[in-house]
């Protein structure tokens, strides 16, 4: 769902839309990065220069608690925030962190057998392939921060 109609439902449903939740939202739905809280504030910060870091976390709390982006978590304890909540799979690069996304199955089509005889109903999944990245296996694995776009 793009920014204007995740704008126009958040709206319908009664949230209340402060000029910081839509500028947060706008970046993250523009994005393909899958940004820090703190790569949020930097960016936003260029537009709304008196935004604290304490809003952001909050406002990207509130975000994900609506449902209109996912916040992913990995094991150096960062965030990372994803402004395209439809079901897709993740490629996580182990030495310079990017995180892209991917095409991934059909839900109907990866529920493994074992998990429907239990009866357990899954109404979503989290996808994620780990590997090095095209430019870290070029590089011989030097340690850089970067970004996979689409």
């Amino acid at each position: 769902m793009g920014f204007e109609q995740t704008i126009s439902e958040l709206r319908s449903n009664g949230v209340r839309l402060t000029p910081q939740r839509q500028w947060i939202l706008r970046y993250l739905k523009d994005t393909h990065i899958h940004p820090t809280a703190e790569q949020v504030h930097q960016e936003v910060s260029k537009a709304l220069g008196g935004i604290s870091l304490a809003t952001v976390y909050n406002t990207l709390h509130t975000l994900t608690k609506l449902g209109v982006i996912r916040e992913l978590s990995y094991g150096d304890g960062s965030s990372r925030f994803d402004g395209n909540e439809t079901e897709h799979a993740h490629l996580v690069c182990e030495n310079c962190g990017v995180v892209g996304d991917v095409d991934a199955p059909d839900i109907s089509n990866i529920v493994p057998e074992s998990i429907v005889k239990l009866g357990f109903n899954v109404h979503s999944y989290r996808l994620e392939y780990y590997g090095l990245c095209k430019d870290c296996q070029v590089s011989g694995h030097q340690h850089q921060t970067r970004t996979i776009e689409n």
